[in-house]
């Protein structure tokens, strides 16, 4: 299954008809592969002049004569702590289970966000392999617009740990507020004083918090032709949003967020969208040590700097985790093994990440692959009293 498959269905005419798509739907909360196949861009720009090629069939191959790496199983055993329930039948579960075992996947965390029999039917399914997927829930924002909201939402949450969560997830706010499978918390964003007892009550019962603030940088800016992320970037914009608190601001609010609630374990999920700006990351992981940052379906943004990123890796190795949140095909899995273990250069990934973008590998060494795929995670986990053991 590739990254969001469902969405090649929906703007297939995509910078040249200006289709935007709706605001807050959870399926397409990261940034996915909107366009047409490869073929029909290939076919497209056969047929087309140079100067008739659109933007959505760009598709560069590069021709550099320069080592090509293979990583068809991951070098140390991994905790993927990014994925969705992206498998809706015991088939496509048991294979899943199968890539997981011949790419070197231990254990997957299903961030499913829901709540009510939404989360108990995804953790039947999924509870037939209880040591190779987690399940974690959401929070019920029923009400989060009238007096009295709080008590709910910690009874639903208490009672979907005692259904089997572990955790609580995917989060999300890009900028108007929190939101769930069924509900837009408008207005409502993490640091809200509403949601205090919730994640407070989170940190008590031992249950992290994996949290989407803000989006790509790119999704922001204007989209005009000085937008380097621009493929990707129309497709998920936000600059035309109205009401919507700017990128900045919606780290500002993840700061305050982590801050109030010491106690209780964050992560930030995509490196905090700040894929553009990780000395800003860093200094968050240096004030507060209850941070951390999944580097899931952030490959494609940094893999563009590998120097810098490769030394941001080094620096912060303790703080991050692996994940993909882009299905769960073995091709997938071993794109982001590349990009981490080796140091290869100017390669493509068009048919997975929708940016022209070349990418590079980041080299990483043993010990921070270590922990990026399993130390880290195992301790997040084990810290609850579920080790995951290689």
């Amino acid at each position: 299954m590739r990254r969001r498959s469902f969405l090649k269905t929906v703007g297939a005419a995509g910078l040249a008809v200006g289709v935007t798509p709706a605001w807050g739907m959870h399926e397409a909360a990261d940034q996915q592969n909107p366009h047409p196949s490869f073929s029909d861009g290939k076919k497209n720009s056969e047929q087309s002049s140079p100067e008739a090629i659109l933007l959505k069939d760009y598709r560069p191959k590069s021709l550099y004569k320069i080592p090509i790496t293979e990583v068809p199983r991951a070098k140390f055993p991994i905790i993927d702590m990014h994925s969705h329930a992206y498998a809706k039948t015991p088939e496509e579960i048991g294979e899943w289970v199968r890539n997981m075992d011949e790419v070197g996947v231990a254990k997957t965390i299903i961030l499913t966000g829901a709540t009510g029999q939404e989360f108990d039917d995804v953790h039947r399914k999924y509870g037939v392999y209880p040591n190779r997927f987690e399940l974690w829930c959401g929070f019920d924002y029923a009400g989060y617009d009238q007096a009295g909201f709080g008590p709910q939402a910690i009874r639903e949450l208490e009672r979907c740990q005692q259904a089997g969560a572990r955790g609580v997830g995917e989060l999300h706010d890009k900028g108007k507020g929190l939101s769930s499978n069924k509900v837009n918390a408008v207005g409502m964003h993490p640091d809200d004083a509403r949601m205090d007892p919730v994640f407070e009550r989170c940190g008590q019962l031992g249950m992290p918090v994996n949290i989407h603030v803000a989006d790509p940088i790119w999704m922001y800016e204007p989209m005009d032709n000085r937008n380097d992320g621009l493929m990707n970037a129309f497709h998920w914009r936000l600059d035309n949003q109205p009401d919507i608190v700017g990128h900045a601001g919606m780290i500002d609010i993840l700061d305050r967020t982590v801050k109030k609630h010491s106690g209780t374990t964050f992560i930030a999920c995509h490196f905090a969208n700040l894929d553009y700006d990780l000395e800003r990351l860093g200094n968050l992981f240096a004030t507060h040590p209850n941070l951390y940052a999944d580097i899931s379906a952030r490959y494609a943004e940094t893999a563009p700097i590998p120097r810098f990123v490769s030394e941001f890796y080094r620096k912060y190795a303790d703080r991050l985790l692996y994940g993909t949140d882009m299905g769960f095909d073995k091709p997938m899995y071993r794109v982001t093994f590349r990009i981490l273990e080796t140091s290869d250069e100017h390669f493509y990934e068009t048919d997975l990440f929708s940016y022209h973008w070349s990418l590079n590998g980041f080299g990483l060494p043993d010990e921070v692959l270590r922990k990026v795929y399993h130390a880290n995670p195992n301790k997040i986990l084990s810290s609850r009293g579920t080790p995951v053991r290689s």
